[in-house]
């Protein structure tokens, strides 16, 4: 009787330290996906830092060195949707180091190339590998996690973003001045190569889709919510390329140029900040968040608008831009999984990768036109214009969407 109480008691004790684990977040393996996000997030913006060091190595003008972050943001646009559904079959872990291998080799070139064409099909090669790994990460985020810590889970991984943008794009910067231009790119081939054996050690696998369960594109856009939302991600994304892009030009119109690492340094603490408010109350306020940044954003872009001859509210605003914008990535991917479902997630995320893209490329473009045609002044305004329709969309998609009662995860 002893011994079939104490094999009893050490089944309970095991049944509950099982469950115990299952509702705790595997933090090594999304740290590793955040990991991934930083340098995606990284690789992409890390030569707005860098220009005038690799315009005068590359042979070209700045404005044309610049085009290495359009180009990157074009791979992506142009080949997250195809690529997302030719590699639909394949296990994920396979897909996620396949993707990753692609960024330590366009680095690798990247950082040696003194030829402006083979610079850009690098780039262009970073660009395609960020689409695939954009279009796998939330859903693998949310597929390492219980159901109730999902959202939480997508919070973590996508803490690259503002990580990259608050110290990541500085730190390049600095790491350029110091070394040149190459070894920043050079440092990224490493960080690189380490991730992939952080992700081959920590990171589960798990089974693509059947061959005869691939998402469908079209059946996605008509599954209710999923347009809504990627309607907010173009809109929204774009109304904040518009200003992140040219941040440096508005304020050196304002006369505090000079402040401008300062400014991104608390809109990037902000951000941080934002992401863990997001994590830990997204599983039952994902509407409530989606408003509230929206809203955040809307009044940064007033301040900017109306009252930025006030140094101190540029900072006031850059606080509200930073806490609205830093948790849009784990917001609008996390009501993009939901929405699609089992069916249409990948799909869901792959639209929403390629719109994100489309709006960072056409964000750089209209805020370029607006500076040269209208002004610095009339960067703040257009983001505010932009924001209305955001907030307008989100607040009218309480059924699906951004529901006001959202079904088990």
């Amino acid at each position: 009787m002893s011994t079939a109480a104490d094999s009893a008691a050490k089944t309970d004790q095991t049944a509950a330290q099982q469950s115990e684990e299952a509702q705790k977040l595997p933090m090594f393996a999304l740290l590793a996906l955040a990991t991934a996000v930083f340098i995606t997030s990284l690789t992409e913006t890390l030569p707005a830092g860098l220009l005038p060091a690799m315009s005068r190595d590359l042979g070209v003008s700045e404005s044309a060195t610049g085009q290495t972050v359009t180009i990157y943001a074009l791979g992506t646009a142009l080949t997250a949707i195809p690529l997302t559904a030719l590699t639909s079959a394949w296990r994920r872990k396979r897909l996620l180091l396949t993707s990753m291998a692609g960024f330590a080799v366009a680095n690798t070139v990247t950082a040696v190339s003194s030829v402006y064409g083979l610079t850009m099909v690098a780039r262009f090669v970073a660009g395609i590998a960020a689409g695939v790994a954009w279009a796998l990460l939330a859903g693998y985020a949310r597929r390492l996690a219980p159901p109730h810590l999902q959202g939480r889970a997508i919070a973590v991984a996508m803490a690259g973003i503002p990580v990259a943008l608050s110290l990541g794009v500085p730190a390049g910067t600095f790491l350029g001045k110091v070394s040149g231009w190459r070894a920043a790119f050079l440092v990224m081939t490493v960080l690189t190569v380490l991730l992939l054996a952080w992700i081959a050690a920590a990171v589960p696998d798990y089974p693509g889709q059947e061959r005869g369960e691939r998402p469908k594109l079209l059946h996605a856009l008509r599954v209710p919510g999923v347009a809504a939302i990627l309607f907010v991600t173009l809109v929204f994304v774009l109304a904040h390329t518009i200003i992140y892009a040219y941040i440096a030009s508005f304020l050196d119109d304002l006369g505090i140029g000079g402040n401008t690492d300062l400014v991104l340094l608390v809109f990037g603490a902000a951000s941080l900040a934002s992401i863990w408010v997001v994590g830990a109350q997204i599983h039952r306020r994902l509407r409530a968040l989606t408003v509230a940044s929206s809203l955040l954003v809307a009044v940064a872009a007033a301040v900017l608008a109306l009252l930025s001859d006030q140094t101190a509210l540029v900072y006031v605003a850059a606080v509200l831009w930073g806490l609205g914008w830093g948790g849009v990535p784990t917001l609008l991917q996390t009501a993009a999984g939901e929405a699609g479902g089992e069916k249409a997630a990948d799909a869901a995320q792959a639209m929403l990768v390629t719109l994100w893209n489309v709006a960072m490329a056409g964000g750089g473009v209209i805020g370029g036109v607006l500076l040269d045609v209208s002004g610095a002044d009339a960067l703040p305004w257009s983001v505010l214009l932009l924001m209305l329709p955001v907030i307008a969309v989100v607040v009218l998609a309480r059924g699906h969407g951004f529901p006001v009662k959202r079904s088990a995860a």
